[in-house]
């Protein structure tokens, strides 16, 4: 006796499909309607110090990175 998945486990692989529509859609609302230039403004560093700090946690991450491969 087979048993049929609950159609609201919809999950494939590592996705679940309704998750990802919904997340694609609220993605592409945002995209839509986001003022990048003014969201790219509020996010410069408002003073050297934020400025360093920001740099200082980029860095940070990338040493934690995979390295990328070159073709």
């Amino acid at each position: 006796m087979s048993k049929k998945p609950h159609p609201d486990n919809e999950v494939q692989g590592e996705g679940d499909y309704k998750a990802a529509r919904r997340y694609r859609q609220h993605l592409e609302k945002t995209l839509a309607n986001i003022d990048l230039e003014k969201a790219a403004r509020e996010a410069e560093p408002r003073n050297s110090t934020e400025a360093r700090e920001m740099a200082d946690a980029e860095a940070e991450g990338k040493r934690h990175a995979k390295p990328s491969r070159r073709r």
